[in-house]
Order: structure tokens, then sequence, then C-alpha cells
């Protein structure tokens, strides 16, 4: 494809001073705010010590010496040399590379050969799934997908909640208060309430605290009774699961939770001891990070219970010997931050060097009514409930606007669903969402169903249009913006998941979508005359890229609204 900044770069290349390399001339250019000051724009700040002269005057001297047949226009703004490209030259190579490649366009080769795990979702059984697991899904889905499209092998890890001093805690209060038949009927709602029950009686009774650390003890001694209750508790949250991964349409490629390193943590321990790692504190087994500025890492309690770090060491050379992963990521929230830090730390010290490729993903949090969501407080909401509101409400609104449309509740479950993926990926992940069923719901403005109308729109326009496509070239600046966001795909794929942020590829489906919503506001597209296949050719690339970036979030694209 035309790479407008490698012409640029290397039509000043020729005029500037040879002590500057490509790359570094490269790396300078600049897209200018406004499209009133050109295309791209060449800063002269830095030569302004070489030359002995202002970046003004040198600006100014440069922008005459610039030619090329991509060139409609060279200007100097103030310290910068801003050109204009040709917009039917320049515009006719990016749109047929996009047309020859289709779902391919975009697709890079950073990644060619290796392989990145990624640690996801992760919801803790005998809880329903809600809110608080929503954004280490949809991030960690789209962070496997734009991995994928930048040349890797993605392994989707469901590393499952499923062991720890809480199941201990569950299992004393289903024997104290559980209702087998309550249980039975409704098994995630039961449990949710016995899991909030023990920690409200537990703040009158503090001698609970310790039968729930007992009973989790017996059950890592493998107490048949506790393994029994365990494992249901494990399967009906699981069944759970799976409903909601298939209304979110995402997958994995194993639910190895934590229960599933059970055997492999001595391992780990005994390579601790070999390495003269451990150390005893209060009883407990511990390696002290005091050169990396951490707390000590606790590997073993006094009662010998294994602990988070413990299984997360055992997880992590087992998916190196797997795996030989090239990068591990963790899509876990950031108040584990100081956690990764000390088993990222804790693995180097063991003399493991692929810990360098492991990399914790945070993200802020869905916080309700400004507090952030508890489980123990009873105050969570439930994401199955959210989607199947959002897939109501953007069903009622199909039917309103477009009761004709074929399958609409296909459409529809398209859309709900893509509004609350969209809402969450197009906010920086380091940000927290306040909740809000309003917001996250709406279906105007930067949305995802904006972005999937905008698709629906050049869609139904390929319906009523010669399916001819060959970019022949046009020269009016609608049509020209387009094609300079269409350019940007490629590089923004691979920024996207080098900043391992979905944000920014969001952020430009919505640019996209503005730029193409002017052009069929200005354009009467398909119109009969000599410019007819070139503007259908531009709305086809279009769709393609729309759908494309769309897939690459983790939602779907319909070619009807």
């Amino acid at each position: 494809m035309l790479d407008l900044k490698k012409i640029f770069t290397e039509k000043l290349l020729a005029v500037l001073p040879e002590s500057l390399e490509y790359d570094s001339v490269y790396s300078m250019i600049e897209t200018p705010k406004h499209a009133s000051l050109g295309d791209l724009a060449f800063p002269c700040f830095q030569l302004a010590k070489t030359l002995q002269e202002s970046p003004a005057s040198i600006a100014a001297e440069f922008s005459s010496k610039l030619h090329s047949p991509y060139f409609s226009k060279v200007i100097h703004a103030g310290p910068y040399v801003n050109v204009f490209f040709d917009p039917a030259k320049a515009g006719s190579p990016i749109v047929n590379h996009v047309l020859e490649e289709g779902t391919e366009y975009g697709s890079g080769e950073i990644g060619s050969g290796k392989t990145v795990v990624l640690d996801m979702s992760s919801p803790n059984i005998a809880k329903p799934f809600s809110m608080g697991h929503l954004r280490s899904t949809v991030i960690g889905n789209a962070l496997a997908s734009l991995a994928e499209k930048n040349g890797y092998r993605p392994i989707k890890i469901n590393y499952l909640g499923d062991w720890g001093t809480q199941f201990g805690k569950l299992i004393v209060a289903y024997r104290k208060w559980g209702d087998p038949e309550k249980v039975k009927q409704n098994p995630i709602g039961e449990l949710l309430k016995l899991y909030v029950q023990f920690h409200h009686e537990a703040e009158q009774s503090p001698a609970l605290e310790d039968e729930g650390r007992k009973a989790f003890k017996d059950l890592e001694s493998g107490e048949p009774d506790h393994l029994e209750l365990w494992k249901w508790f494990r399967d009906e949250s699981l069944k759970s699961f799976m409903e909601i991964y298939g209304l979110l349409g995402i997958t994995f490629d194993n639910f190895q939770g934590e229960a599933f390193y059970n055997d492999k943590m001595s391992e780990a321990v005994q390579l601790l001891k070999e390495k003269d790692l451990l150390v005893q504190s209060d009883g407990a087994e511990v390696v002290l990070m005091d050169e990396e500025g951490m707390p000590p890492c606790l590997i073993k309690k006094s009662d010998g219970a294994s602990l988070y770090p413990t299984r997360d060491l055992a997880a992590a050379i087992y998916r190196q010997r797997e795996y030989q992963f090239d990068q591990a990521l963790y899509v876990v929230g950031q108040e584990q931050r100081v956690h990764f830090n000390q088993v990222f730390s804790v693995l180097k010290k063991m003399g493991f060097e692929w810990a360098d490729a492991m990399k914790h993903v945070p993200f802020g949090l869905y916080l309700k009514n400004g507090k952030k969501m508890s489980t123990r407080k009873g105050r969570v909401i439930l994401l199955e409930n959210v989607i199947k509101e959002a897939i109501a409400l953007a069903l009622k609104n199909i039917n309103e606007k477009n009761p004709d449309l074929h399958d609409a509740e296909k459409t529809a479950r398209a859309v709900g669903v893509g509004a609350i993926i969209f809402h969450d990926l197009k906010n920086d992940r380091m940000n927290n969402i306040e909740f809000s069923l309003s917001d996250m719901l709406t279906f105007e403005g930067e949305t995802g169903p904006y972005i999937q109308y905008t698709h629906a729109r050049a869609q139904s326009i390929l319906r009523k249009a010669p399916p001819s496509y060959t970019f022949h070239g046009l020269g009016d600046e609608a049509s020209w913006e387009v094609i300079k966001q269409l350019r940007l795909f490629p590089e923004t794929v691979e920024r996207s998941y080098l900043s391992l942020a979905p944000s920014v590829l969001a952020k430009y489906l919505i640019d996209l979508s503005k730029s193409f919503n002017k052009y069929y506001g200005k354009v009467r597209i398909l119109e009969e005359n000599d410019e007819l296949t070139s503007r259908v050719s531009l709305v086809k690339a279009v769709a393609i890229v729309l759908a494309e970036g769309l897939r690459l979030l983790g939602i779907e694209a319909p070619n009807e609204m």
C-alpha cells in the first residue's frame, strides 16, 4: 500500500542535511489537527541549531524545494513544512489495496512465529458473573484478536477462581444454613446468599473465619465430602458462565483454574528451597523482596495452606513448558499490581529469564455510586441481567425504526451486546467507569451501535450499487478524509496491540464512521456518472474496515439495522 509518510520522508531527506537519518525523519512527521493545514507536517525545531536559522525560515526554504507527483501543494505554517497530497493519485493505491486485501487488510507480522498467553476473565465459581468481571473478559478477548491480527498465536486461558479460603467459608456456610433443594433449583443465587450470610455472621462471630480456614485446609488435603461439594459448586458455576460467554460470543482455549495447579505447587516450592529463597516469618514461609522495595511474597501460611502467589508461580512454570510463550499477559484489575510485581520478581530470582516476557495488564473498576462492587456485601450488578436488558432495548429500537427487518432478534443481540462491549473498550482501560445502564445502552453518539449502523448504511448502499469494485480516483475533499482514515487502519491495529489498549482501535472506528457519514451527507454516492464505480468502491472499503475493526473488538457487524 502507498505509504504517504514514506513518500514525504524520502522527499525531505533529499533536501535536509545529510546528518539526518530516515528513521529519525519518519518518526518526526506529524498529522496536523486540522485538514486545512495539510495531510502531514514536518517540524523544523531540531534543525534550528544545526543550520543557525529560525525554524520558520527553515520551513519556508525547504517547503519551496519539495516536489512529487503525489503532492498537490506544499506550504510552510510557521515552523512546519506542511504537505497536501493529490486525493486522486494518492487515494487510488490506498483504496484498491483495501479492496484486494479484504479482511486481511491491517494484518501485521510483528508477532510472526510467536505465542502470547492471555490470563483473562477468571470469575470466581459459586458466585454470579458480575459486571466486575466484564472488563477482564472483553479487554482480554480484544487483545487476543489484536495479537492474532499482528501475527501472534494467542492462547486464551480462563484462570477460574476455583480454589482458596473462600471455598472453605462457603462449605461452612452450606453446612450451617444451606437448603439442598433451594441450592439445586438456583445454585448460583443461593450460594451467593450463603457467601454473603457467612461474612455477615462472621462480623458478629469472628470464630467463623477460623472454621472457614480449617475447612479449606481440609479441602486442600482431599477431604472427600468437601471435595464432592466443591466439584458440585464448580460444575454448576461453569454452566452459568458458559451462558454468559455464549451471549458475549467469547471462547477460551482452556479453563484451567487455580485448582488445576494444586498438585503442581510442590515443585515451585521445592525450587524456591533449592535456590535458598524461602525464609521463615512468624511460622509462614516467604520470599523476601527488600531489594525490590516490596513486602515479602507469602508462599505458605503458618497452617501450611497455599496462597495466590504459590499457585501463580506454579501456573507460570506450567504455561511456559506447555506453550513456550513469548509473551504472557495477565489481564487483571490494577489492585493486583503489587501481587504480580512480586510473582514476576520471584520467578526472576528463581532463574527464569522468560519472566521478563510476563506483563500485568491492569484496568480500572466498574463503580456503583462511586464505590467498588462487592460480592461480600451483596453490592453487585449481574452481567447477565445487563446483557438481557441491552438486547431488549435494541429490539425495541429496531422494531420502531425498521419493523420489517429480517431476523430482528439476531440483530438485536448483536447490537445490545455490541453496546456493552464498546462502552467498555472505548474507555482508556486504566480509567474507572461509573456503572450507568442508561449511558451504556445509549445508541446515539460515540457508541458501538453508531459504528454498527454506519456499517449497515454502507451495506445498504452496496446492495443498491453495481458490484464492481475498482477505485479510479476521486478528487473531492470528503472522500479524501475517508481515505486518509482507511490508510491509518494497519498502524492503528499495531499500535493498539503494542500499547495493549483496545481503546485506540475503538476511537479509530469512531473517527472512520464520522468521516464516512460526513461523506454520505455531502455526496450523492449512487449518482450515475463516471465516478460511480470509485464512490461505490470507497463504500466497500469502508465496510471492510468497519466490520474487521468491530470483529477485533469482539463485536458483530450486522448488514441491516
